[in-house]
């Protein structure tokens, strides 16, 4: 994968996270405001716009990343979102982080690990398949 498909695949992760911040920061606010429906407060905050500003701008990057990348190496990559939204949230808003999260958010960045060797592997066997047929 080159540095620039890279840094523009890590933007995905980044502005899900961004996106859930947002979301939760706008439900917090909507939820003690009562005087024009828990709704209406939620359509009219900022961190509820700043929320789909971050889907709509995760969109276009995710459609650019997939005119690069196979699907099935793509996918499995953006499940780092799960482990930047649960130390986010520790972080901003004080949540617990137990063991069995961190356990969990291992067994998440090992799997990703493991999916994104065995797609080099496999693409370089595959190189080398085909340079043996050629000859």
């Amino acid at each position: 994968m080159s540095r620039w498909l890279w840094m523009t695949w890590l933007t995905i992760p980044v502005l899900n996270t961004l996106q859930q911040l947002f979301l939760k920061l706008g439900a917090d606010a909507a939820s003690s405001a009562a005087s024009s429906g828990w709704f209406g407060s939620l359509l009219a905050s900022p961190w509820f716009t700043a929320a789909v500003v971050a889907e709509i701008v995760c969109f276009i990057v995710w459609m650019t990343v997939l005119s690069e990348l196979d699907l099935s190496l793509a996918f499995p990559l953006s499940a780092t979102s799960y482990v930047f939204v649960m130390l986010v949230a520790w972080i901003v808003f004080g949540e617990r982080l137990e063991l069995k999260n961190l356990v969990g958010s291992l067994v998440i960045l090992c799997g990703i690990w493991c999916l994104m060797t065995a797609s080099r592997s496999t693409t370089s066997n595959d190189y080398s398949s085909t340079e043996t047929s050629r000859r």
